[in-house]
């Protein structure tokens, strides 16, 4: 396979707009338990909740923390794999390549990690409230058609 100095250069957009959605769920993140730290110190009734979501968000802080320095890693892989390119040293560029990918998959199955940790957030919130089932999808569709019909 012919590796050009485009090729790295193709990952830049997508490594740029991962990051950023990134950091716009870090600063979510932070707001939330800035959020949940007042509310914990002065609610004595819901502190159990208030607990078991601080130590959540607090895993998923430290999952975005991976997940950037992966995506920044990347990044850096893939102008070192430009330099080799520039500089005519095809093999270390290619190898060089191939790890800036897997960093990139490796930060993209934290970010998928952290996403299902987040709704796991969604349930402790809503856990006080009566009546919530979580319905799975068959059912959803059953009732959603069902009363479509009427």
């Amino acid at each position: 396979m012919d590796i050009t100095i485009n090729t790295p250069a193709l990952l830049f957009p997508a490594i740029s707009l991962i990051m950023l959605a990134y950091t716009n769920r870090f600063l979510a993140l932070s707001s939330r338990i800035r959020q949940l730290h007042d509310k914990y110190t002065a609610d004595n009734e819901q502190k159990q909740i208030i607990h078991g979501q601080i130590k959540n968000l607090r895993y998923r802080l430290k999952l975005i923390k991976n997940m950037q320095a992966l995506g920044v890693t990347t990044f850096l892989g893939s102008l070192l794999c430009m330099y080799f390119i520039y500089i005519e040293h095809f093999e270390i560029a290619r190898w060089i390549f191939a790890g800036s990918l897997l960093l990139f998959a490796a930060s993209l199955a934290l970010s998928l990690l952290e996403i299902q940790l987040s709704t796991k957030a969604l349930e402790l919130e809503l856990s006080d409230m009566e009546g919530l089932e979580d319905p799975t999808v068959l059912q959803y569709l059953k009732k959603k058609f069902d009363r479509d019909k009427d």
